[in-house]
C-alpha cells in the first residue's frame, strides 16, 4: 500500500466520504465502492475495470456494483457501473457524474468532489434499483487503497 494514496485523504474525508456510500446505499440495493490509488500508469478507464473485477464487483446479484476510482499524484478519476446499472441508465449518466466531481476537484475539493458523485449516482440508483427488505450489503463500504 503506498502511504500517499491513504494519507492523501485525513481520516475525517474518509468518514465523509463512507458516509455519503452508505447515506447514497440506504435506498437502493446498488452497491458503491471508493478506491483510492497514488498513480495510475495505464489508461485511466482500463485500470477502474481491471481494479471492479478484482473486488469482485462484478459478483452482485444485480450486477448493480459502481466502482469510483481517484489516482491522487497523476491526477485521474473514473466512474465504471456494472452491466445492470449501464443497461438502466441514459448514456450520459457517468459523464454527467464526472463533469460535477471534476468541477469539485479542479477546485481540489476531493473529499466533495467523491461525495457529490456518491450522492448523485445513489439518487439515480435508487430510481432503477430501489432497496428492498431483503437486500443485504454485498460489498464492503469502507475506501480501499492500492497495495
Amino acid at each position: 500500500m503506498s502511504p500517499s494514496a491513504r494519507r492523501f485523504f485525513s481520516n475525517e474525508d474518509q468518514e465523509k466520504i463512507v458516509n455519503a456510500i452508505l447515506n447514497a446505499e440506504l435506498d437502493t440495493s446498488g452497491e458503491i465502492r471508493v478506491h483510492i490509488e497514488t498513480y495510475c500508469k495505464a489508461d485511466v478507464l482500463d485500470r477502474t475495470a481491471f481494479l471492479f473485477k478484482k473486488l469482485k464487483m462484478d459478483q452482485t446479484e444485480l450486477r448493480n456494483g459502481v466502482l469510483f476510482y481517484l489516482a491522487v499524484k497523476s491526477r485521474k478519476f473514473a466512474i465504471i457501473g456494472d452491466s445492470g446499472i449501464n443497461k438502466a441508465v441514459p448514456a450520459n449518466f457517468w459523464d454527467d457524474i464526472k463533469e460535477l466531481m471534476g468541477k469539485k476537484f479542479s477546485e481540489n475539493q476531493f473529499t466533495e468532489g467523491l461525495t457529490v458523485g456518491i450522492l448523485e449516482a445513489g439518487k439515480h440508483l435508487k430510481k432503477h434499483f430501489p432497496h428492498h427488505s431483503d437486500d443485504i450489503n454485498e460489498l464492503p463500504d469502507e475506501i480501499s487503497f492500492d497495495r
